[in-house]
């Protein structure tokens, strides 16, 4: 792994700032926070953080309406705190990754404030400013136009309409938000996640979206339309290539995409000459069914489609989605662990899925997601999997000396880093365990996967270089199974006591048990 750059060989930990650790009581998370616990992050073995977002805001999309690109909201601290946290991290040897949020601002932001003075403001291109509406959505529900009383025209929000779009086809904005990125980039940030990659861009001549034929009455009003004109349009590409430029004038930074499309498109955010994204985030395990044949077909497309030179990536849990252990099931968190920290790439862990975190159940009058609260109903709610995460057995879980923002989980007593620090067969452990083993294996980060196959309830794969060949079983399903193999070495299992295990030519496996077998070359 000599030959990688940091971010293919790292395993990246998302941080959800609000939940990870209060320094100060106020039952919010904060930077001093993060400090706090930097130390524990290294013990697991991640190599980089990435920080939801941190900039200075209203707070009506906590973080995603940025009021302030180049300065850190007081709730969780300021620039000082910020530049502790990097020389914190980076004396350990842990890379430090922003959330960057470039297809819109805060309806708050002096840009926006600007804007909507007059028609004739300077800035007032800076936003999508129009005299009559068409049929594009908010990704958060309804129409993703509002009247303006003042000026007598509609703005766009792909979300909520705190969160006007910017115009990316204005050169000037392309500029601002470049030195916004210059001004982290010089602090030493190591990289970025952008949010919503691919909305940035809109069709410019607001034609309408046309019909989706498969829209069912199952489905919500948003799958009514495709959104064609308002999403993935052609010129978003030579926006990305931009933003990896500027990255690249950095020696040794990355640049990652949120990008929620099919494999063929998503592929796409590469680049041309692989000029795009670094790493457009592969959500499709997120997405898949559960099954060992679904997995093992959506392994195969993503490899398969992969542009030559391409990094791989994988990701199981982030923010915007229910947790692992609530979409799989308790029995199954231990296999969705050595399913994502045996696939070659780069890695990404929610805070909390390495120890097993369920999502909390939120009561109506104790929601804070404001999607949820301003449009009831939608499915929007996101609380669920953005509670607190749970360090020891006390009242408030360690997360707090105050009241925590957001319930706690109901388990958070048996599901804590402190109970699980002393049970070797923790899901805490088992995930250092495995990534552990991906830094004393290199097949695991950069090998060859081969024989991506699917039979009944089991999954297995091979990684290979020129000198070492590794074999993972998953079991899928419950019940016990025997399947053929070659005789070698356990290296890691869901069961620790299995390792250096001696195997033959048929391996034995619990229900929901997988292992690696090293095959002597």
């Amino acid at each position: 792994m000599h030959n990688l750059a940091w971010w293919q060989s790292a395993v990246i930990y998302e941080v959800y700032p609000r939940s990870f650790q209060d320094s100060n009581g106020d039952g919010i998370g904060d930077l001093d926070g993060i400090i706090q616990r930097l130390d524990y992050l290294v013990g697991i073995g991640v190599g980089a953080i990435w920080i939801a977002p941190i900039y200075r805001s209203p707070m009506a999309d906590f973080g995603y309406d940025v009021a302030d690109y180049c300065d850190v909201d007081p709730i969780f601290g300021n620039l000082q705190d910020f530049d502790r946290l990097l020389i914190e991290a980076h004396r350990r040897d842990l890379k430090v990754i922003l959330d960057f949020v470039p297809n819109h601002s805060s309806d708050r932001h002096p840009w926006f404030l600007e804007s909507r003075s007059s028609r004739e403001n300077a800035k007032r291109d800076w936003y999508l400013w129009r005299d009559q509406s068409n049929n594009w959505m908010s990704n958060f529900g309804g129409s993703g136009w509002e009247w303006d009383e003042l000026t007598s025209q509609y703005y766009y929000h792909s979300f909520l309409k705190e969160q006007p779009d910017l115009n990316w086809r204005n050169p000037a904005v392309r500029a601002a938000m470049y030195d916004a990125l210059r001004f982290w980039l010089d602090k030493g940030v190591d990289g970025f996640r952008v949010d919503v990659m691919w909305l940035i861009i809109k069709d410019d001549q607001y034609r309408d979206n046309p019909s989706n034929p498969d829209f069912g009455p199952d489905q919500s009003s948003g799958n009514s339309l495709l959104p064609v004109y308002n999403s993935n349009r052609p010129e978003v590409h030579e926006v990305v290539a931009e933003m990896r430029a500027v990255i690249d004038s950095y020696p040794g930074r990355v640049l990652i995409g949120e990008i929620y499309l099919p494999v063929k498109d998503l592929m796409t955010y590469y680049g041309q000459d692989l000029n795009g994204a670094n790493l457009p985030f592969n959500f499709l395990l997120l997405q898949c069914p559960w099954n060992a044949r679904a997995i093992a077909q959506v392994i195969s497309e993503y490899m398969t489609m992969l542009p030559p030179g391409a990094w791989p990536n994988w990701v199981l849990g982030n923010h915007d989605n229910a947790r692992i252990a609530t979409r799989v099931g308790l029995s199954q968190t231990a296999i969705a662990a050595m399913l994502l920290l045996t696939l070659p790439g780069t890695l990404t862990i929610y805070y909390g899925e390495e120890i097993g975190m369920t999502n909390a159940f939120v009561r109506p009058e104790d929601v804070q997601d404001p999607a949820e609260k301003r449009q009831p109903g939608i499915g929007m709610g996101r609380d669920p999997e953005r509670s607190p995460m749970t360090w020891d057995c006390s009242d408030t879980a360690g997360f707090t000396r105050g009241q925590p923002w957001l319930p706690l989980g109901a388990d958070h007593r048996a599901v804590n880093v402190e109970v699980e620090n002393c049970d070797e067969e923790s899901m805490l452990n088992l995930y250092r365990r495995l990534i552990a083993l991906r830094r004393a294996h290199p097949a695991l980060v950069s090998g060859q996967l081969r024989s991506v196959t699917s039979l009944g309830d089991l999954l297995n794969y091979e990684l290979a270089t020129d000198h070492v060949r590794l074999m993972v079983f998953l079991n899928f399903g419950h019940s016990p199974v025997q399947v053929a193999a070659e005789s070698g070495i356990v290296l890691a299992g869901t069961d620790s006591r299995r390792r250096a295990e001696r195997v033959g030519n048929f391996v034995e496996l619990k229900g929901s048990e997988g292992i690696v077998i090293k095959i002597p070359s």
